[in-house]
């Protein structure tokens, strides 16, 4: 299959099922971040998830969106995040949902992922080719915030993606027009003729 933005990794509008079949890459104890633009739109995340590429023990993992330092080209402040989570012990997509971040339209983010230590390597899928920016640090017990020095950067793809949705219509608007519906619809003698 491979990793494809907006499908598979990314910014998505729903969620990946399959194996991205792509080589894995160690992930415990460190944290990893992959660079996307917001679609366009008033949008929030609802869910990031991640591919676990084998099975390994239990451990906790995090999940969160970076805003980006234009200065090193790096993710900089957490704008939402979870930060407890139970990876499971098999291999498969890792997900958080419920979530509720907002995100600006067309503005660069990191979509990151941070992986407590395994005593058997813990792998996440990658690819070299077709990739904005991947960033990564090793030795992370947990997701920094701010991101601070890189470990490693890559032109690549990671298998971390972020599901998102339109932000609702106000509530107030909507809710008004719905008592103006059902008053006319009611029937009372001697106040509608």
């Amino acid at each position: 299959m491979g990793l494809t933005k907006g499908i598979n990794c990314g910014f998505v509008t729903e969620a990946p099922v399959g194996d991205p079949g792509e080589s894995g890459i160690l992930c415990d104890n460190y944290q990893y971040a992959l660079k996307d633009t917001a679609p366009v739109g008033e949008n929030k995340i609802t869910e990031i998830g991640w591919w676990c590429d084998n099975p390994t023990e239990e451990s906790n993992f995090e999940v969160a969106i970076y805003d980006h330092n234009v200065g090193d080209d790096n993710p900089e402040n957490i704008i939402g995040s979870d930060k407890t989570n139970a990876k499971g012990t098999g291999s498969g997509w890792k997900v958080v949902s419920g979530l509720n971040i907002p995100i600006t339209a067309e503005t660069l983010y990191w979509i990151a992922m941070q992986l407590d230590n395994t005593a058997t390597a813990t792998d996440i899928d990658y690819s070299m080719s077709g990739g904005e920016k991947m960033d990564r640090t090793g030795s992370i017990a947990t997701l920094q915030d701010p991101w601070g020095a890189t470990g490693n950067t890559y032109g690549a793809l990671l298998a971390i993606y972020a599901v998102y949705e339109a932000e609702q219509e106000a509530v107030g608007e909507m809710s008004g027009s719905i008592r103006q519906q059902s008053c006319r619809g009611t029937e009372v003698p001697g106040i509608y003729p």
